[in-house]
């Protein structure tokens, strides 16, 4: 009987070759997710990465499918291809008005270089820990050179572009692209300190209340002027047209002030008396 009767008919055996090379087959083939990028990593050197992040690709339409490797000779780095975050520990920023503030802050990254993040950091773990400390450094360097206030003013965007650049500088080092730099809180420490800057700010407040309203009446006296002086020019134009009209014009407004009209209270609000044949009343007279 030679050796292909015998194994023919041991159903052991073939079950065995099946299952050696169902073990040699999930050892070659992996499924790549849409999530996350495949780097190939041969004898410790980073050869290719699949599924590699790409802002303009669509969803559905990117290297994710099926994968083969060799076994044993070539490892597999997952890489995710989402946004990732960090928080950085609470730290004590000292502001140039020499408040001492207690920040909080998280940046939000995504890894773009894998071969480089694996260089340079080992794995996507890493990166973050390593961007840590460097998030720190930039929000005490950015928020030591300007006052307390600017936090809360339109200058703060500025602030947080410079902190965001600054971290994407060394974040490009490890293969990532910084996405969003947020303060979540600045706050002063209770007690002294923190009634002090209140007050700074209520301090501040009310100097710009009181110059907007100075800036206000200065507006009103200027439109009320320049009313006034076109009023007087109709008056004036009225008058050289039709002088009895003009003064039984005038006379009318200043009986509708001085006894209002149409039962409405008289916005002078004072009381008058005066005799029948006072000159201020000779339009009630006829003009007589």
């Amino acid at each position: 009987m030679n050796p292909a009767d015998r194994y023919g008919r041991t159903p052991v055996v073939w079950a065995m070759l099946a299952l050696v090379l169902l073990v040699v087959l999930m050892l070659c083939v992996k499924v790549v997710p849409e999530t996350k990028q495949a780097l190939i990593v041969r004898f410790g050197q980073p050869v290719k990465v699949v599924n590699r992040y790409s802002p303009s690709e669509e969803f559905g339409r990117t290297g994710a499918g099926l994968l083969f490797r060799i076994p044993f000779v070539e490892q597999i780095i997952w890489v995710d291809k989402r946004v990732l975050d960090f928080d950085m520990q609470r730290q004590a920023v000292l502001s140039t008005d020499q408040l001492r503030l207690e920040v909080d802050a998280f940046a939000r990254y995504r890894i773009v270089d894998p071969r480089r993040m694996y260089i340079s950091a080992g794995s996507e773990k890493r990166v973050g820990e390593a961007l840590k400390p460097i998030l720190g450094s930039a929000l005490r360097n950015e928020l030591g050179k300007r006052p307390f206030a600017s936090l809360l003013s339109p200058e703060r965007g500025q602030v947080m572009d410079n902190i965001q650049n600054a971290l994407a500088r060394v974040a490009k080092q490890y293969g990532a692209e910084i996405v969003d730099v947020r303060i979540k809180r600045a706050d002063l420490p209770s007690g002294t300190p923190l009634d002090s800057a209140f007050q700074r700010m209520r301090t501040a407040r009310q100097q710009e209340a009181r110059s907007i309203e100075a800036e206000g009446r200065k507006q009103a006296q200027l439109i009320t002027s320049e009313a006034d002086a076109d009023a007087a020019r109709v008056y004036a134009e009225s008058f050289g047209k039709d002088p009895d009209f003009y003064n039984f014009y005038r006379a009318m407004q200043s009986y509708k002030i001085s006894f209002g009209t149409d039962g409405n209270e008289a916005t002078g609000g004072s009381s008058v008396i005066l005799s029948p044949d006072n000159e201020y009343l000779r339009e009630f007279r006829g003009r007589k």
